[in-house]
């Protein structure tokens, strides 16, 4: 028992050490918790992946709330791991009950639940930044499969720029991964 406090202090003192080797961990119900790698590769359609938020309105949120932990981004954040669901040129139509993402090939896919009005303590969320319309060249739609899941929902569009592709490497508890 007495060792346990020198493991932790371990793990904690590793974690800088492992991001900087691609290593992610995620430890919301937004993924399955468990630890990512970085992944070679471009990030396409599907694909699960880390970058950081940028938006200064919902990092301070995600900050004063405990959204997303302390780490590596510019914003002290900890990067964000959620599922790339539109590319630039994709439609977006936003209704009370889903996302409706329409590749410039014509091909469809929804993900359920748009953004809620209060978070998972009650607490008023300001209004999504996420709007009906085309995803500009260079951002991309990044979604999770839990409803109450922090992305674009609220924050709106992302950078793909600063987005890398991630793989699971272990899984602690299986959850929904998304389309």
């Amino acid at each position: 028992m007495k060792a346990l406090p020198a493991v932790v202090a371990a793990f904690f003192l590793l974690l800088p050490l492992l991001h900087r080797a691609g290593f992610r961990f995620n430890p919301t119900p937004s993924l399955p918790k468990g630890i990512y790698r970085i992944a070679p590769g471009a990030p396409e359609r599907g694909d699960l992946v880390s970058f950081c938020l940028e938006s200064p309105v919902w990092t301070s949120l995600a900050r004063e709330r405990g959204y997303v932990g302390p780490g590596s981004c510019p914003s002290g954040l900890r990067p964000l791991l959620k599922r790339l669901a539109g590319l630039p040129g994709d439609a977006v139509a936003v209704t009370p009950y889903d996302i409706q993402i329409t590749s410039a090939a014509g091909s469809a896919c929804f993900w359920p639940a748009p953004a809620r009005r209060n978070d998972s303590m009650g607490r008023p969320l300001p209004a999504s930044s996420l709007r009906a319309g085309v995803i500009p060249a260079g951002m991309a739609l990044v979604l999770a499969g839990h409803p109450g899941s922090f992305d674009s929902r609220f924050f709106g569009f992302v950078p793909l720029a600063g987005m890398a592709r991630v793989e699971p490497v272990c899984i602690f508890e299986p959850s929904t991964m998304g389309n």
